[in-house]
Parts: structure tokens; sequence; C-alpha cells
């Protein structure tokens, strides 16, 4: 029986890591994250940063500022359409004469004539003839008309106004109540304006992302962030195309919950005690209270603030995953899962106890005692 104990405790000693395990323990996150002091840091997902959930931080999350969007598109295109008219335009040109004997006149003040710039970039003006019309002004349009038309009408006066801007547009796709092909006008149109051309989104603002294609470049993010963020909200520009989809939000819990399970956003915001409540909370007999953890992608100028000493680390890098962990063993642990929010696409993870991987050892050397006793006790008959 001495040697039976003594191999047991052995193969404790050796093979705990290798126990069956719903994940990494407590130790094992902490151990392989990113140092300062490391000569270099591999390339790939396993390199991760790891962040106490405190006071501090929590007040520096709830104020920083994701701008990882407006920063795509900063100096590439923006602003409204140019004021030079362009092919596809449509206008209204209203001339008046001096007498109502007048070529335009009609017994009349005035003619309207509308006029659509073709695909050549000229209009049509009776008595006029084909003039250049793209890449003019409003203004440098109406001065040409009236030249052309100066010897034949009775003094014309000339006024033009555009109705219609097609030759800058902006397209509106995807879950917006009114997709389609808008019109820029000439002052600048920023995002969120154009979506409320659209009608908005059919789904909630927090449930819906937007996606701005520009040329190259292209850029996702919350609806809301254009509203929670203003910087967010950037110009748009001739050919962008804006794409809204409904996304719902969700996060993971996995590990010594008492369910482990993919769970959905039902309210614009969720704390991590929330989170954690509506998978149960933890599991008595398996979780360390002091092991829990959420992995998630974070700005890597944000981490840099969080951790200066990984700054120099971190160059070049765009996005960091990062390991927030949380003690519970701490009553103020309660009180900063409260006041941390939970992000979409988050992994929630509570480590198992040591005693409970002894636990799990225990039952799988139970039935060789078992034996070894009951081969005991016939021998000693």
């Amino acid at each position: 029986m001495r040697s039976l104990w003594l191999l047991s405790l052995v193969l404790l000693a050796a093979g705990c890591a290798a126990l069956p395990s719903e994940g990494p323990s407590a130790i094992g996150i902490t151990s392989d994250q990113i140092t300062a002091d490391q000569s270099a840091v591999p390339s790939g997902m396993e390199n991760y940063a790891v962040i106490d959930i405190a006071p501090g931080n929590i007040e520096y999350l709830k104020n920083y500022r994701p701008l990882a969007f407006m920063n795509q598109f900063k100096g590439v295109g923006g602003g409204g359409s140019s004021a030079r008219l362009g092919v596809g335009d449509s206008l209204q040109i209203k001339i008046w004469e001096a007498s109502r004997e007048g070529l335009f006149s009609n017994g009349n003040d005035s003619t309207l004539i509308p006029a659509t710039i073709d695909e050549s970039g000229f209009i049509f003006v009776p008595y006029a003839g084909r003039i250049q019309a793209a890449g003019q002004s409003v203004e440098g349009l109406r001065q040409t008309i009236e030249g052309k038309l100066a010897g034949k009408a009775i003094e014309p006066q000339v006024l033009i106004v555009v109705s219609g801007k097609m030759s800058a547009t902006a397209v509106v796709v995807g879950d917006a109540a009114k997709p389609g092909v808008y019109p820029l006008q000439v002052r600048d149109t920023r995002l969120l304006e154009l979506v409320a051309q659209a009608g908005g989104a059919r789904a909630a603002t927090y449930e819906t992302v937007v996606t701005l294609k520009r040329g190259t470049r292209s850029g996702t993010t919350r609806l809301e962030h254009l509203i929670d963020f203003p910087e967010n909200n950037v110009l748009v520009a001739p050919g962008d195309n804006i794409l809204l989809s409904h996304r719902p939000r969700t996060f993971s819990a996995f590990g010594a919950t008492k369910a482990n399970q993919l769970v959905p956003f039902r309210t614009k915001s969720v704390s991590m005690a929330e989170a954690l409540a509506t998978v149960g909370g933890l599991n008595d007999y398996r979780a360390d209270a002091g092991g829990i953890f959420l992995f998630r992608y974070e700005e890597a100028e944000l981490v840099r603030q969080l951790r200066p000493d990984l700054g120099q680390k971190l160059a070049g890098q765009v996005e960091v995953p990062v390991v927030y962990r949380l003690s519970l063993q701490d009553p103020r642990g309660f009180f900063l899962a409260r006041f941390f929010e939970m992000r979409d696409k988050d992994i929630l993870y509570v480590a198992n106890h040591p005693t409970a991987e002894f636990g799990k050892f225990l039952q799988i050397i139970a039935p060789l005692t078992n034996n070894a006793i009951g081969v005991a006790a016939i021998m000693n008959k």
C-alpha cells in the first residue's frame, strides 16, 4: 500500500498538467504573457499582455476613444461633392428677356429649360447650341449661356439651379431602411448624415456595424461609435460605398462557470458582473475565484497606456491580444466587475482551482487503489 501511495504522489507531481481540462490554469496564463525584458516579441497570436483589472485601468478604458476607424481614412478623400458640374448633373435653366416678344418669352416673362449634362459633358440650350458644362461652376456656366444668347435674345438674364448632383454620389446598401444611390451636396456630408438620409439602420444601433469602402481603404465600426465618438463620423467622398450590417454582439464563457455557452447581449451595455451572472456564476466545486480572465483584442495605443513597460515591444502593431485578470477573492473585485464593460466577441474564462485538479487525479486513481486494496485483502487471507 505504501508503494502505491508513493506512486500516486509521483504521478501527481509529474502529470497533473496532463489531466483532462477545459483550459489553462491561472498560473499558465500569466506565465506566457509578453514581458518588458523579452529580447524580442515573437510573431503570431501567442503574444498577449496580461493586465489587472484595477480602478485606474477601468477609468482609462471608459475614457479611451477608439479612433482606428477615423485614422483609416485620414487624408484620403472626404468632403462633399465638387462645386464644379459633372456628367449626369441635372439643371434647371431659367431665361428672362426684357420683352415678351423675345425668343424665350412666349407671352411670359421667362422660360424654364431642363437639361442634363450628357456623357460628353455638354448640354443643349436653344439658340445657344451645345455648351461645355462639365468642369464649370454654376456661375461660369450661367455667364457662358448669357454670352451665347447675346444678340439673339433681348437682354437675356439666366438663372441656373442644380436639381440633381449625380456626378458625385455615394452608395448605401445592406440593413438600411432605404438603401440606394445618394447624391452628395456641395457642402460637407458626414457619414452619419448619409446613413440618416438612407432611413437609418433597421436594427438597433448597438447591433449594427457600418463598413466604409473608399478605393483600396476599408474600415468597420459600430454605428453607435459614430455618435459616441464624433471623430469617427468622417466626411463622405464621391464614390464611397457604405454597408450597414446587423451584427448582434455576443460573448463566450468557458472554464469553471456553471454554464459554458455563447451569450448574446440583451442590452446596450453588459458588465463583467452581469456576464458572470448570466452563465450562472462560478462553479463552487472547481472555480479559482482568483483566476477570472477576459480575452480580447485592444488597440496597441491603449495597451501602451495601460502597460507603459511594453511600449517599445508593441512598436508597429495595430492590435494586441490582451488578457484582463480579475480576482473575486478580494471583495473589491465585485465592484470592479460591476464597472468593467464587456465587448463584442469577448471570451470570459474562469480557471480551475489547483485542488480541483487534485480531485480529478484522485478520481482517476481511485479504481487503481480499490483494486490494490482488494488484492492485498485476498493475499492476507
